[in-house]
């Protein structure tokens, strides 16, 4: 699925490179794509590269938090920034550049997996966010509503909520993250006890206080939808901020690729016509 991811990035008149130990193997543990320090050194080199002009993760699962204290921050802060595109494990990466590069990433579909190749969707979505063409937009569709009425506006924060939660006990910056930002959320393959979970240790954390605004995406294989959409709306009532249910986002055929992170700002609108959109970025 590499390769066509590939030819997929070569066929938009891109020159594809890659890092070194993409192909790797653990010496121990399957689940890991190469040695963590191994695959920092690609990262690293790839940011900082004055050649390299952007930056497409292959694929997500585990591991990506175990790639963050193998970073040199002042070396990667030196650097020209540059696009940024993963999703689902990434969600730590994206963090990291939001809290300590504070520039702006890209939340999309990986080059070497299903939800992208199999998509001619999420392939146009990819297509236009690489290129710059049209409008930044976030997909909706009939089954996106308003679970809890309302505007916000504020910068756009979250990502994967199995990997939001793990980063509350990893890095101290992530306690009152979403302070006067929209959080979005995303999951798959977690039942629903499990998501209530995950939500308790971002709320006990702190993570939400004083958010503007919550909208919820995705969730593939997470049991039925109603059930997680009366989870939430349980779990996030209380906050008094508007949140959105069913937007085009996380994995699946027909979701968005769009920026997060720093100076990326965006007015959510949950009522009859709920929507996300964004302002340019830098204005």
């Amino acid at each position: 699925m590499i390769a066509a991811g590939e030819r997929l990035l070569q066929g938009w008149g891109l020159e594809t490179i890659r890092a070194p130990h993409l192909t790797d193997l653990h010496p121990r543990a399957n689940y890991l794509a190469g040695r963590d320090e191994d695959r920092a050194a690609d990262l690293s080199w790839a940011w900082t590269d004055p050649d390299i002009d952007a930056i497409f993760c292959v694929r997500g699962g585990y591991g990506a938090i175990r790639v963050i204290d193998h970073l040199d921050v002042d070396a990667l802060a030196a650097a020209r920034p540059k696009p940024f595109f993963g999703s689902s494990d990434i969600t730590v990466l994206h963090d990291y550049w939001q809290q300590r590069l504070e520039v702006p990433t890209w939340f999309a579909p990986m080059i070497a997996t299903p939800d992208l190749q199999d998509s001619a969707d999420n392939i146009e979505s990819l297509r236009r966010a690489v290129l710059g063409e049209g409008p930044c937009e976030l997909a909706s569709d009939e089954a996106t509503r308003a679970l809890i009425p309302g505007t916000a506006r504020g910068e756009l924060t979250g990502g994967n909520l199995s990997l939001l939660a793990m980063g509350t006990g990893s890095d101290p910056s992530m306690v009152g993250r979403a302070d006067g930002r929209i959080v979005f959320l995303e999951e798959i393959h977690e039942s629903p006890y499990r998501i209530d979970a995950l939500m308790q240790i971002l709320l006990r954390s702190g993570y939400f206080d004083h958010a503007v605004g919550v909208a919820l995406g995705m969730w593939v294989d997470c049991g039925p939808s109603y059930e997680i959409r009366a989870l939430m709306k349980e779990l996030l009532e209380p906050l008094g901020i508007p949140v959105a249910w069913g937007m085009r986002l996380g994995h699946g055929p027909k979701v968005s690729s769009f920026p997060i992170g720093r100076g990326v700002v965006a007015t959510l609108t949950a009522d009859e016509r709920t929507r996300l959109e964004f302002d340019p970025i830098g204005r």
